[in-house]
């Protein structure tokens, strides 16, 4: 068995098709049921993001669990294969794992070091534990993905600092006044990046937020999902509240100015209490002439960029601190791997010498008092342990290469082993190694 991941991210495919490929979690369900009723599957994860949607498969045959995985992708998007089989990726065995590893970390995110990706892999993995759809072999993969994650995160600087301009423009409005916390803020726009702004100002502590925007509908939709003290408002209201509140983020996609000098100036002409404003509309959400006004800062998106860019740059610089760990990571992964391989012929190797320690023992126990009893029982039982030592480590210092693979076969045939739960893929065995019987259908190039 093989495990494979086949999806399709950022890089390989274009917008359109990803969010046609989107998997939210009122349909993750249904996704994860129809790939545990696929022939040639056994386990499945899916994870779905903003930037990716993967299915990782533990395959029992390569092509056939990749054309189920393709027929989800179709059922996702209501086109044939044809039409987005060349933004699909393939990875297999090693390299499904490393892939995997990568995605955890952080490096394969459009922003490098991204705190949401963990979060979003640990997810999708417990609905498909809770399902019943991963098993064991996905859950020691994902289980061991997540440490990696982790390790990458407080080893390094990967996910430290402004990692996108809604929270570069928070950042800044917050280093500009000392603490939002207890402050009063309006968000002007209720896009998706309003959306980021305000989840932002919500985490940095102001006490209410009002949300402002030309279509009255879509800023109350916003504040329904905010969690905070909101409020929605239309842009004829904008003016009342300049004069309340003591921040204001603009992050519309208006062809012209909102916010204008004559409106602010009016609204604030009786009024000494400071303003700050950020505006990250392009184009400019804010006339630049109000900086002029008295009391009033004014930010624009040049250097609210600045800061991201800036905080990019160091991360990038990390990149290869966290390649480091995720190599480490396959390495001991590996080993594990490996070690599985050999446990079923350990464990099977130590029950038959128990088993002829036991006969003997039933055939001399009966001759002896209790003290002696104890005494042989204690003796040939040090004995078999120490007769077993070497080849236990031998087997497991040499698991995943060709010389283990010679010892296991070795013992096998000496002490009569065989047996279908010690070859080599089959349950019990490598968690996450290939059958070799399925090596010929494997595509020759897979991407």
């Amino acid at each position: 068995m093989s495990v494979v991941v086949v999806g399709a991210n950022h890089r390989s495919a274009p917008l359109e098709l990803l969010e046609l490929m989107t998997v939210d979690r009122s349909r993750l369900v249904k996704v994860l049921a129809s790939l545990a009723e696929a022939e040639h599957i056994s386990e499945a994860v899916v994870l779905s993001t903003c930037n990716r949607t993967e299915v990782y498969l533990v395959a029992e045959r390569f092509h056939g669990a990749y054309d189920e995985a393709r027929d989800v992708f179709a059922d996702l998007t209501y086109l044939p294969p044809e039409r987005f089989a060349d933004s699909l990726y393939v990875h297999h065995d090693d390299d499904a794992v490393r892939h995997l590893f990568t995605v955890a970390a952080g490096l394969d995110s459009a922003v490098p070091g991204e705190h949401e990706i963990l979060g979003q892999l640990r997810s999708a993995w417990e609905v498909a534990r809770d399902e019943g759809v991963a098993g064991r072999q996905l859950n020691a993969l994902f289980r061991h993905a997540v440490e990696v994650g982790k390790r990458a995160r407080t080893e390094t600087a990967i996910a430290q600092g402004v990692t996108s301009v809604p929270q570069a423009a928070v950042v800044i409005a917050t280093a500009q006044l000392g603490s939002l916390r207890g402050r009063d803020a309006l968000l002007v726009g209720a896009g998706s990046m309003g959306r980021s702004v305000g989840g932002f100002l919500l985490d940095a502590g102001v006490a209410s937020l009002s949300v402002a925007n030309r279509s009255l509908d879509a800023a109350t939709q916003l504040v329904a999902e905010l969690d905070g003290e909101c409020a929605a408002v239309g842009l004829d209201r904008l003016g009342e509240l300049l004069d309340r509140v003591d921040v204001v983020v603009t992050a519309t996609s208006a062809p012209d100015p909102v916010v204008t000098r004559e409106l602010v100036a009016h609204c604030r002409a009786d009024s000494d209490r400071p303003l700050l404003v950020v505006d990250i509309g392009l184009p400019r959400d804010v006339e630049p002439d109000v900086a002029g006004l008295d009391g009033v800062t004014l930010l624009d998106l040049h250097a609210v960029t600045e800061l991201t860019d800036a905080s990019l740059a160091e991360r990038h610089r990390e990149v290869v601190a966290v390649q480091r760990i995720v190599r480490d990571e396959l390495e001991r992964f590996a080993a594990v791997v490996h070690a599985r391989e050999v446990d079923p012929v350990v464990r099977a190797l130590r029950d038959r010498f128990e088993q002829v320690r036991q006969a003997e023992l039933g055939r001399t126990l009966g001759r002896l008092d209790a003290e002696q009893a104890a005494l042989v029982e204690e003796v040939t039982r040090a004995l078999v342990a120490k007769l077993l030592h070497e080849p236990t480590v031998s087997l497991k210092r040499s698991a995943g290469t060709s010389l283990g693979d010679r010892l296991a076969d070795s013992v096998r045939d000496l002490f009569d082993l065989a047996g279908p739960d010690l070859s080599p893929g089959r349950p019990g065995a490598d968690p996450v190694g290939s059958d070799p019987g399925d090596a010929a259908e494997r595509p020759p190039t897979p991407s």
